[in-house]
């Protein structure tokens, strides 16, 4: 634990299970490891934080958890910008930041920043990369969501398939797909048409981030979107030209503050929105949801994956998200 005088952090490792695998191009997992970030002024107002540390980009749990507990407590998200890199632990620590914000205030984090809650916002509910069949039994059986993001990244034929079989078990629903960096250069232009011609919105990162320069040369039948691509608004002008829309991820972004200034960035250089979020409990997707009014796509069904979510969570009904009005992040 890491204190002033004023302010005392706490910083907590949980893990989380699954109600079933979630399996994408680089793997599978069965359980959520996140860490929660607890700030407590003197008069006893306390604000919560959540993230995900993401093998991915270097960050472990403990890592994560001993860059929190290192960091000086400030009042001032801007400073924090500064104190702690992009990334999980920053996320954690200017949630909680702005959750105790809103509990000092009487004020919402949503008013703070002069955003309109969405009611009944749609989330894609993900289904993961498994065989053609598979995945096209799991979309019937989410015939209550409307929006389905698939897990791609196998091989070409494979992936085909998988799109193939999905849209024809599912031909009332909106379809995105995810290929989390797993294509390659030489079938791009044949899957980015074959998702087009099925009817798909969007395709996030087909090439892996430090070889996505081919996307500038390619014809975009597709909107592509920027997932791994895409960390903070200081990427923003190294997407233009190959990408189409950008996956603005609190813990990649480094918080809801930096997630915030990029959303603006990102819509001033015309790029589509889509908010996103690791696989996380509730208390993870609360600050994201706040960015939903901005983003033509969300996918936030983290807390639709977990066998069980937080008290106080959001609730989902034939894939419209709830959300809570008090109890959980970012309300007095």
């Amino acid at each position: 634990m890491a204190s002033t005088p004023s302010l005392n952090v706490d910083v907590a490792i949980e893990t989380w299970p699954l109600a079933s695998p979630f399996v994408i191009s680089r793997g599978a997992k069965t359980q959520a490891h996140v860490v929660v970030v607890t700030t407590t002024d003197a008069n006893g107002l306390a604000g919560r934080g959540e993230c995900v540390p993401y093998a991915r980009y270097g960050e472990t749990p403990e890592g994560v958890a001993r860059a929190i507990a290192n960091w000086q407590p400030s009042h001032n998200r801007e400073t924090l910008l500064t104190a702690l890199p992009a990334g999980a632990a920053r996320n954690a620590v200017d949630c909680a930041l702005w959750d105790l914000a809103a509990k000092r205030s009487g004020k919402s984090v949503a008013d703070h920043l002069n955003l309109s809650p969405v009611a009944n916002a749609v989330t894609a509910l993900t289904v993961s990369l498994d065989t053609p069949d598979a995945m096209a039994t799991a979309a019937k059986e989410a015939r209550a969501h409307r929006v389905l993001k698939l897990k791609l990244g196998g091989n070409t034929d494979d992936d085909i398939k998988r799109m193939q079989a999905v849209r024809a078990a599912r031909a009332d629903a909106r379809l995105l797909g995810d290929a989390n960096e797993g294509w390659g250069v030489k079938d791009l232009s044949l899957l980015l048409q074959t998702a087009a011609d099925l009817g798909f919105e969007t395709i996030e990162q087909p090439l892996p981030a430090n070889h996505d320069a081919p996307l500038a040369d390619c014809a975009r039948p597709i909107a592509v979107c920027a997932d791994e691509s895409h960390h903070t608004a200081g990427d923003l002008e190294s997407l233009v030209g190959k990408y189409d829309a950008v996956n603005i991820k609190l813990d990649k972004a480094g918080g809801l503050t930096a997630a915030h200034h990029a959303l603006q960035e990102a819509r001033m250089r015309g790029f589509e929105i889509m908010i996103g979020s690791m696989v996380a409990t509730s208390l993870a997707v609360a600050p994201a949801y706040l960015l939903a009014c901005h983003a033509r796509w969300l996918d936030l069904d983290g807390p639709l994956l977990m066998a069980e979510d937080r008290a106080n969570g959001f609730l989902f009904d034939n894939g419209k998200m709830h959300a809570p009005e008090h109890g959980l992040w970012g309300t007095p």
